[in-house]
C-alpha cells in the first residue's frame, strides 16, 4: 500500500535528528562559490549507504544523485543549493560558522539537509515509484550560475532512457511564518542583472569647479534620472527595481575628481521588460551625461533569469503541503518576490515550481526578523523535517 502523507511526515520527524545533525554540521564549515570539496565529502557520505547512483561535476563539486524505482517510468528531479555566502557570522549560535567571512546566511545548509532527509525516505519506499527521482545538489547559486553548469553538464539527460521531465526546489525563508509552505503560480521570483557605468569628465581644483568638469554632480543626477525613468516609464503591472548600491568617486575635500564609478541592480519579472529596463538605463546614463559634455562607460553583466512557475505544478504543491501539513500551513502567495535564483535555468527547461518554507525563529515576528542574507539571521528548524516530507511527496506525486 502506498505510504499515506500522515505516515510520510511521522517517518522525517523521526528521522529529524539526523536531519539537524547534518545542517549544523554544514552550518559550521560554509564553503563559498562553485568549489565546495568538504561540502560534497558531505553529502557523498550521507548518499553512500542509499541505493542511489552518484555522480560528481567535471566543472564545479556538483553531486547528482539517481534513485530507480520498482518500474519503468518518466524521471522527476529534486534540487537543493550548497554554496553559503562572503558574509561573517554574527548570530552567536552554538554551532555559528567556524569560518571567518563565510555563514550560511540564506538557508543553503537546510535545503541540502531537507533533500538528503527526502532521499532517505524515497529509498525507503523504492516500490512506491515508477521511474526515477534525480537529486541535484549545486554550488554556485550565489550568483555564479552553478545551475547552468549543471544543466550543461547533462543533468537532464542523466537518465538517457527518461530525461527529467518535472522538478521541484525548495527555499527557506527567515521572515515568513515557520511551518508555512508559500508558492504561486507564474513569475516566482525576478531575473537580475548587474550593471557598471563610469562617468568621465575632467578633474581640477575644488576651488575652481568652472574650470573643470565635474562628475560628481553629473553622477547625482543619473541615480534621480534612473529613479524617475522607473517610475514614470515602467508599467506598475509589470514592476522593475533599478537600484544604484555603490558610487565611489574623489581621493580627498580638495580635488574634483575625473570620473565616477556607479554600479548596481536590476530586477524584472518578464523578458521584455528586461531587455526594456536595461537598455533605459544605458540610455539616461548616456543622455545625461552627454548633456554635461561628459562620456560615460557603460557595462551590462547578464544574471539570472526569471524564476518562472508552472501554474499545474504550484496547484500541486499546494495540495501536497496541504495533504502534509493541513490547508492552514500553506500560502498563495499574492505577488512575486523581487530576488533571483538559478533553479531559473531549470525551470525554463522542464515544468516544475519553487516554493518558500517559512523558517521564522521562535519569538520573532516574520515581518521584524533578520532577513535571509544578513548576518544575523536564524532560521528555524522545527519545520526542516516537513520539508523533508513536501520534497518526499512531491516526488511521490509525480512518479506513483
Amino acid at each position: 500500500m502506498p505510504t499515506s502523507a500522515a505516515d510520510l511526515l511521522s517517518a522525517a520527524y523521526n528521522d529529524a535528528d539526523r536531519t539537524i545533525d547534518l545542517r549544523r554540521r554544514l552550518h559550521r564549515h560554509p564553503e563559498v562559490g562553485l568549489h565546495l570539496p568538504r561540502t560534497q565529502e558531505l553529502v557523498l557520505e550521507a548518499l553512500a549507504d542509499l541505493p542511489v547512483d552518484v555522480t560528481t561535476g567535471k566543472s564545479t563539486t556538483s553531486v547528482v544523485g539517481v534513485l530507480r524505482g520498482a518500474r519503468p517510468g518518466p524521471t522527476y528531479l529534486l534540487r537543493a543549493d550548497m554554496d553559503a555566502l562572503q558574509v561573517h557570522e554574527d548570530t552567536g549560535l552554538p554551532f555559528a560558522s567556524e569560518v571567518p567571512g563565510a555563514m550560511h546566511a540564506c538557508g543553503h545548509d537546510t535545503h541540502v539537509a531537507m533533500l538528503l532527509g527526502a532521499a532517505r525516505l524515497l529509498a525507503e519506499r523504492r516500490d512506491d515509484l515508477t521511474g526515477q527521482v534525480v537529486f541535484m545538489l549545486q554550488p554556485g547559486e550565489e550568483g555564479l550560475h552553478g545551475a547552468r553548469y549543471m544543466l550543461e553538464e547533462g543533468l537532464l539527460e542523466v537518465v538517457p532512457e527518461a530525461p527529467v521531465s518535472g522538478a521541484f526546489a525548495m527555499h527557506t525563508i527567515s521572515n515568513m511564518v515557520s511551518g508555512s509552505v508559500n508558492v504561486r503560480p507564474g513569475p516566482m521570483m525576478a531575473a537580475a542583472d548587474q550593471w557598471r557605468m563610469t562617468v568621465r569628465g575632467r578633474g581640477g581644483h575644488a576651488s575652481m569647479p568652472h574650470s573643470a568638469a565635474d562628475p560628481v554632480p553629473v553622477a547625482a543626477e543619473i541615480v534621480l534620472a534612473l529613479q524617475s525613468m522607473v517610475t514614470r516609464r515602467v508599467d506598475v503591472f509589470d514592476p522593475a527595481v533599478v537600484t544604484v548600491a555603490h558610487i565611489e568617486a574623489g581621493s580627498r575635500d580638495n580635488v574634483i575628481p575625473d570620473s565616477v564609478f556607479l554600479e548596481g541592480t536590476i530586477r524584472t519579472l518578464s523578458p521584455e521588460r528586461r531587455r526594456d529596463v536595461v537598455d533605459a538605463v544605458q540610455r539616461v546614463a548616456t543622455h545625461v551625461a552627454a548633456a554635461h559634455e561628459m562620456t560615460l562607460e557603460w557595462e551590462h553583466i547578464a544574471g539570472y533569469p526569471v524564476t518562472v512557475n508552472d501554474a499545474g505544478v504550484a496547484a500541486q504543491v499546494l495540495e501536497t503541503a496541504a495533504e502534509l501539513l493541513g490547508e492552514r500551513a500553506t500560502a498563495l502567495m499574492p505577488a512575486p518576490v523581487m530576488g533571483a535564483e538559478d533553479f531559473s535555468y531549470v525551470l525554463q527547461r522542464v515544468p516544475g515550481a519553487m516554493a518558500f518554507l517559512g523558517a521564522c525563529p521562535p519569538g520573532l515576528e516574520p515581518g521584524s526578523a533578520p532577513a535571509n542574507h544578513s548576518n544575523l539571521v536564524v532560521f528555524d528548524e522545527e519545520p526542516l523535517p516537513a520539508g523533508v516530507a513536501l520534497y518526499a511527496q512531491m516526488a511521490l506525486r509525480a512518479l506513483a
